[in-house]
């Protein structure tokens, strides 16, 4: 079913910062490749670390009630839910510039760098060109670190491991290319997938190949 532009905005269960939308902004300048990003703050309501306890003395009877023998069957875990999707509208020049500002607020949010997977259909991210000029092995080893924001190209992503947010800029590239890289996004993203481009051409996608 074709997905209606929405307000820009990313929400997912708890949080959900807003992003504003993209299209009808004048051309971005083009940004300096970006170094790596700090680490985010931990996120509200994570429980600090547990302080120890003085030992005690435990009678027999004690030490059975605190370590009972096997418990009964417990409930299965529930499936894996289908990632939320957000289509944030843009053109295809402004696509790459509104999923970047996408990530800044995630990260704001609380999100973890790398949490982050960012997908394009057409010219690469400038940080994804960046790394590869120094070779494909440490272009991976960030990869496989998770501990920033990855980029790849359409044409890679399926090398790619899934991660719980996915951010898709339809920068370019041909119907077919984006055919490919929505649905492989789709898979992995663990909670929530954004979409930034042309609503017109997704909608598209989305109803055949999704």
């Amino acid at each position: 079913m074709p997905l209606i532009p929405e307000e820009p905005q990313i929400h997912e269960s708890a949080q959900g910062p807003r992003a504003t939308p993209a299209s009808g902004r004048t051309a971005p300048t083009p940004r300096p490749v970006p170094g790596p990003r700090p680490a985010a703050p931990p996120r509200p309501g994570r429980p600090g670390p547990l302080r120890p306890t003085p030992p005690m003395q435990r009678t027999p009877r004690d030490a059975a009630a605190a370590n009972p023998g096997p418990a009964g069957p417990t409930a299965s875990a529930s499936a894996p839910a289908t990632p939320q999707i957000q289509l944030i509208p843009a053109s295809a020049e402004g696509a790459l510039d509104a999923a970047e500002e996408a990530v800044d607020l995630l990260l704001e949010s609380g999100r973890a760098p790398g949490d982050v997977l960012v997908i394009t259909t057409g010219e690469p991210h400038p940080w994804a060109a960046h790394e590869l000029s120094f070779g494909e092995a440490a272009y991976w080893a960030q990869h496989d670190a998770r501990d920033d924001v990855f980029y790849a190209d359409a044409a890679v992503a399926g090398r790619a491991a899934s991660r719980p947010v996915v951010v898709v800029a339809v920068n370019g590239g041909s119907d077919a290319v984006a055919a490919t890289a929505l649905p492989l996004a789709r898979e992995r993203a663990g909670a929530l997938l954004i979409v930034c481009g042309d609503p017109q051409q997704i909608n598209a996608v989305l109803s055949v190949g999704v």
